[in-house]
């Protein structure tokens, strides 16, 4: 159980959450939502007790497992050895006795100590640790040879799955995950969900991707209105009950200012007349109907749309016998396809196996081996790069540097676009170089939707994306009638997908023709096969 208790927590002048009482209960998992900015890190940081509350108290039980941020602080572990750290008491119980092993001579006290160790190492299944860990790790995607390896050795991404696995290891009574599945492709994804519904403790979960908190979470604890209000079910339950309270409130708020009105009506008309008693009376009424004063959502959805312009041509891309290599690493080879206009090709497979290089290959020539690249007649491609951030030029404000991609269609038309991806007048006169990752994101999704490309090429968009702009984008991809090819992990987003573009194994690029949930589930047997 985790309880919270009179929690108060204010930044930069503004409350993010008051008097928040609420328990975490063993055998649920919780999702803990809200928009970009609303304080779910904060909150996440408070549970864990590395960050100060303004008031109030949390409690915890013993153990606790959370995804850490501070990688360097094991760069010189192997990752098998990090992932065991997961449980202290267990490694510290493993350190001390391999150093009274390592001894020439024990004494009758070291021997006693050894006893108390092997009791400690027994209690906590310390003879099955590396089995345990390995499987958590092959389950994340970290391969066996990256076991023995330094953290240090390891690749960005690998790195975090395995602080990840340490924050599942040893069955801890409380799990505390920031987004888990950033960095995890599809099939780590799926794994991860099936750990986390079996899991037995209490979860709470932090997740920008949809259909992960739909698979994962029984509740929903929702920062909103300055509290945190917990709803049975899933994230898409907690949308349609949130929207029907919401609603009633509403309904009621606007019959009792229409009682209001015509109770205030009858008191200008007879105030001064014989009927005094009676316009009191109606005065009292009044009193008693004063609408519920309920706090302001912190919601706010993106409009996302993306205007076509002038349509390409019936055929947008034909690719012939293609090959590419990254350096000396062939990537894949003899790769074909055709794709005509208004297709949307999501681009899936495992982290590493070449998604943004064949991305990259349609763009340019650069380390191409053999075959064709060919766009069609009148294809305008807007691109939506891992590398986007270095599109926006530094030294200008949020408007100007926008402004500068489309200047004859008017300020107001730019204002309008920026407004639509939730940057206020105030916030279009914010530094380029001062934004967040998620605000850098919108900029660029904002000069996608001014520009008018019949051809979107995006490579992870929803990277930075809070669950809102997220749902915005899928629904903004679904009725653009370009064509579009993404590079994504989110299924929700994949599954608008008419063609799928995939990488079964190292250095094999195909085109599987079948919806997303067929390839899921084709994809996953195929791995089991070969596995």
């Amino acid at each position: 159980m985790i309880t919270v208790s009179e929690v108060t927590k204010g930044f930069g002048g503004r409350t993010l959450f008051r008097d928040v009482n609420v328990a975490f209960s063993p055998g649920a998992n919780y999702g803990l939502t809200g928009p970009n900015g609303c304080g779910k890190s904060t909150f996440m940081k408070i549970l864990l007790h590395a960050e100060e509350t303004d008031q109030g108290t949390v409690n915890l039980p013993r153990r606790v497992g959370w995804l850490r941020q501070d990688q360097a602080a094991f760069d010189e572990h192997r990752a098998i050895d990090t992932v065991i750290m997961g449980n202290q008491r267990l490694w510290s119980a493993m350190v001390e006795r391999e150093a009274l092993y390592a001894k020439e001579d024990l004494t009758d006290e070291d021997g006693e100590r050894l006893g108390e160790l092997e009791g400690i190492v027994a209690e906590e299944d310390g003879y099955e640790a590396e089995a345990r860990a390995a499987i958590l790790l092959d389950g994340l995607g970290v391969t066996q040879a990256e076991h023995e390896k330094k953290l240090s050795e390891l690749q960005a991404g690998a790195r975090v799955r395995v602080l990840l696995a340490q924050a599942l290891f040893g069955d801890p009574d409380a799990l505390l995950l920031d987004e888990p599945t950033n960095g995890l492709d599809m099939d780590a994804i799926i794994w991860l969900e099936e750990f986390l519904v079996a899991y037995a403790g209490v979860l709470v979960v932090i997740s920008h991707d949809r259909r992960f908190l739909n698979a994962v979470c029984d509740h929903i604890a929702d920062i909103d209105y300055e509290t945190i209000i917990i709803y049975p079910g899933n994230y898409d339950e907690m949308v349609r009950q949130k929207a029907q309270v919401r609603n009633r409130v509403d309904k009621d708020n606007a019959a009792r200012e229409k009682k209001i009105a015509q109770l205030q009506d009858f008191i200008a008309r007879f105030a001064a007349g014989t009927r005094s008693s009676q316009t009191r009376s109606r005065a009292k009424q009044v009193e008693k109907l004063r609408p519920e004063e309920v706090k302001r959502s912190n919601i706010a959805r993106p409009f996302i749309r993306f205007p076509s312009g002038e349509p390409s041509g019936r055929d947008v891309l034909h690719v012939e016998n293609l090959s590419h290599s990254y350096g000396d690493d062939l990537v894949f080879e003899g790769f074909h396809a055709d794709v005509q206009r208004g297709d949307k090709v999501a681009i899936l497979g495992r982290n590493g196996v070449g998604k943004t290089t064949l991305v990259r290959a349609l763009l340019s020539d650069e380390n191409q081996l053999a075959g064709k690249v060919k766009w069609g007649h009148n294809t305008r491609i807007g691109v939506f790069g891992h590398d986007h951030r270095d599109r926006i030029t530094p030294g200008r404000t949020v408007y100007s540097w926008l402004f500068e991609q489309r200047p004859e269609v008017g300020e107001q038309h730019v204002r309008g676009i920026l407004g639509r991806m939730l940057f206020s007048n105030k916030d279009g006169e914010k530094p380029t170089a001062t934004l967040s990752g998620g605000e850098a994101a919108r900029l660029v999704m904002c000069e996608l939707m001014l520009l008018e490309h019949n051809v979107l090429v995006l490579d992870e968009p929803t990277d930075h994306l809070d669950l809102e702009s997220c749902s915005a984008l899928r629904e903004a991809l679904e009725a653009y009638d370009g064509t579009v090819f993404f590079v994504t992990h989110d299924r929700d987003l994949a599954s608008v997908a008419n063609k799928i573009w995939t990488y079964p194994q190292h250095r094999e690029l195909i085109h599987y023709g079948g919806s997303l949930d067929e390839y899921v589930d084709w994809h996953r047997k195929y791995y089991a096969a070969t596995a």
